[in-house]
Parts: C-alpha cells; structure tokens; sequence
C-alpha cells in the first residue's frame, strides 16, 4: 500500500539509503573541493530527511496495525 502523500518525484527508501551512504562514503574520501563537499552534505542531508519521512510512515503504519489488533482482542 503506497502512501499517497509522498512525492513522486522523492526516491524510495532504500534507493535513498544507498545513495546516503555513497554519499558518506565520498566524503570520507575527501579530495573534494570545498563546493562538492558542500554539495554532497547538502544532498546527504536532504537524503537523511527522505529517509527519515519513510521511517516515520513505516512506525505510524505498524503502530496503526498493533492498536487495530488491540481492539479486537
């Protein structure tokens, strides 16, 4: 079930993990200019927001599910 307020355009979970993690692992590198590693920092920081965004669905969709079964019981 998709969560009909995410953006289009937003990449999923995962997709947006892995591209953190590239990320970090750039910038632990280093080599980079003063302008890329910003860039990169503000492109890791925008991935940790989405990914933050997914978790919070996720918890609020199995919060959901654990108190409907509470009901029944």
């Amino acid at each position: 079930m998709a969560d009909t307020t995410e953006n289009a355009d937003e990449p999923g979970y995962e997709q947006a993990r892995e591209e953190l993690a590239a990320v970090v692992a750039k910038l632990e590198a280093g080599g980079l200019s003063l302008e890329d590693s910003l860039a990169l920092w503000e492109r890791g920081e925008l991935l940790a927001r989405t990914c933050e965004r997914h978790l919070a669905g996720a918890r609020e969709r199995v919060e959901t599910v654990l108190r409907e079964a509470e009901s029944r019981e």
